[in-house]
């Protein structure tokens, strides 16, 4: 597309819609805050992701290159980060061993890290989020990379250490907290860990000690904070400086602005990323999605309940990444209808269309404009031809041609000779017989679709997941 159709995000660290600029002309280099892969990902964690590949396809779309890295926290990412102190609590890694009946050695959680990436990257593919152009590195294979950074802030008077580990201290960056405009003042300590010895509140730990497992380091045996494994990746396969870096809105206060602070601090250059971009959460049921409490939802579950994953990708795009989302299992009912006739009508369009340049110039302008999905997936519904909505599809990926070939591919024998059968029916125009007959094929799962002469069975979503 014509890149000199500008495209507009907005900005966490301006608070303002910006137009995008990069640091080298025609390439973004994209960070994406990965999973902890220590079980499996439930609905609000992909929904993540959801937005990392719009954005993606939408640079595209507009003419960029877009370099991209999504990380594997398989190590150091402590329970109280939930309650908003990474630096307390149980490593994450560690319960996940504990609950498969692992040792707690480095080679299982490699083992195990390895297992729940792999899961991630099959439920995403159900998404079709295309992975093979992204690169995702595990935390564990950049510890010297975490080394060498936390070395050179302490070598720059940026650190101090107690017995627990060694701290970056937040008192000597004048900016901490710029992201988000935290206010420090209000900021509460949290729950942590007894006899830490933080000199301030908002101080984060570089390098945890420990003296049973991990690596060896200038001060001694343990591992990385959570928090540095992030600059460590970006710095090494993007660059000291990248364009966009993204999280959910729970990053903000203490993950990233920990980031940005070490970050600079260590190369002395800014900013680290010069667009910040967040998803707000995704709720179930009005609720805060918890395993506890039984709103976490899988990939297997929407299956189960008939949902097709897409069906479920087209309910995130039609609110905006930065509003709210209610997950409801009559809400993705409703999204996998809409979709579903979306689908159906494809089949019906012609190839092209005289009114395909303008619907695809006000698609563009809504992708342009913040990601602005809603508005953007409401065209699918107005296009007049196959082009338009491919088009529009490379963007939002919602597979619809694929979708379209499976809902018209294999139809069953015994629901073929009931199409023929009904045929004939209408021929001989007998309607009851028809209609009869049309709710037979209609009670498996196929639609009816009349033409002149005959009718067309078609698939529904819930087929093509459970065929049988």
């Amino acid at each position: 597309m014509d890149m000199s159709k500008k495209i507009y995000l907005h900005n966490t660290l301006t608070n303002k819609k910006e137009e995008l600029t990069t640091i080298k002309e025609g390439v973004v280099s994209m960070y994406n805050c990965g999973p902890t892969v220590y079980d499996k990902q439930h609905i609000g964690n992909l929904s993540m992701f959801v937005f990392t590949d719009i954005l993606r396809k939408a640079l595209i779309y507009k003419g960029y290159k877009v370099n991209q890295v999504i990380n594997f926290t398989d190590f150091g990412h402590l329970t109280g980060d939930n309650l908003g102190d990474a630096d307390m609590g149980e490593d994450k890694m560690s319960k996940g061993l504990q609950k498969e009946g692992l040792s707690p050695t480095l080679e299982n959680m490699k083992i195990l890290g390895k297992k729940y990436a792999d899961i991630f990257l099959h439920d995403i593919r159900t998404l079709n989020i295309d992975t093979e152009d992204i690169t995702f590195p595990y935390a564990s294979d950049y510890i010297q990379d975490q080394i060498e950074i936390i070395s050179k802030l302490e070598k720059n008077d940026f650190t101090y250490e107690t017995d627990y580990g060694i701290y970056f201290d937040t008192s000597k960056f004048k900016d901490y907290g710029k992201l988000g405009n935290i206010n420090l003042g209000g900021l509460e300590a949290g729950i942590r860990v007894e006899n830490t010895d933080k000199k301030n509140s908002t101080d984060f730990v570089l390098w945890k000690k420990d003296n049973k497992t991990g690596w060896q380091s200038p001060w001694g045996l343990g591992f990385p904070g959570w928090h540095i494994e992030c600059s460590a990746m970006i710095i090494k396969i993007l660059g000291e400086q990248i364009d966009i870096h993204t999280g959910g809105i729970e990053h903000i206060g203490v993950h990233h602005n920990n980031e940005i602070a070490q970050s600079e601090c260590a190369t002395g250059k800014k900013p680290f990323s010069r667009f910040w971009l967040h998803r707000s959460h995704l709720r179930v049921d009005d609720a805060k999605i918890s395993k506890s409490s039984g709103t976490a939802i899988y990939i297997e579950d929407l299956i189960e309940h008939k949902i097709h994953p897409l069906s479920f990708k087209y309910f995130l795009l039609s609110a905006h990444y930065k509003t709210p989302t209610n997950f409801t299992w009559e809400a993705v009912s409703g999204s996998q209808n809409g979709l579903q006739k979306i689908v159906i009508n494809y089949l019906k369009l012609k190839d092209a269309d005289d009114s395909d340049e303008s619907l695809l110039n006000i698609f563009e302008e809504y992708i342009s404009d913040d990601l602005n999905t809603p508005k953007a997936i409401s065209l699918l519904q107005e296009a007049k031809s196959k082009y338009a909505i491919e088009r529009m599809d490379s963007v939002l990926g919602l597979n619809i041609k694929s979708l379209s070939e499976l809902l018209t591919n294999n139809i069953a024998d015994q629901i073929l000779d009931l199409k023929k059968e009904r045929d004939e029916a209408r021929k001989a125009k007998d309607w009851s017989r028809s209609d009869e007959l049309r709710k037979e094929i209609e009670k498996e799962d196929y639609i009816v679709e009349d033409k002149e002469n005959e009718s067309q069975i078609i698939k529904t979503l819930h087929k093509i997941i459970d065929p049988n």
